[in-house]
């Protein structure tokens, strides 16, 4: 089960909704081993695209070493969907090389860059299996 406060929910849902119609994307560390995100860390999606997020590998590289420096890991891994449906892509799977972290998923596909109704669902994805987790959402 993924818990998180709701303050750093509304900071990935506006990420989401500020980079509408693309792909938003970004990290969310937490002490080495607490299963707790507490740092929100939006990255830039390198693709650019409304399909598709790449994070940009020196902007990835230097985050590792950041949260090596502050004992830190990436508790949660996000991005958003655009046009489809809060759920990992083929490529999404493909791509998840975190198996310890929560892979959330935002869709924006009937909110846009407005307020508006969207998705928001967690994931566990290791060795090319999903696994949809509740959410727990903590005040705060």
């Amino acid at each position: 089960m993924l818990r998180i406060t709701r303050t750093l929910v509304d900071s990935l849902v506006d990420h989401a909704r500020a980079d509408h119609p693309d792909e938003a994307c970004g990290v969310i560390a937490g002490p080495t081993g607490s299963d707790r995100p507490v740092r929100f860390i939006p990255l830039v999606n390198a693709a650019r695209s409304p399909t598709f997020y790449e994070f940009d590998s020196a902007d990835l590289l230097a985050l590792y070493r950041e949260m090596d420096d502050r004992d830190e890991e990436p508790v949660v891994i996000y991005h958003s969907h655009t046009a489809t449906e809060a759920y990992p892509s083929r490529t999404d799977i493909a791509y998840a090389s975190e198996p310890n972290a929560h892979y959330v998923l935002v869709s924006t596909r009937e909110c846009g860059s407005g307020d508006g109704p969207f998705e928001f669902r967690s994931f566990r994805i290791a060795d090319g299996e999903v696994r949809e987790e509740p959410v727990e959402i903590l005040e705060g």
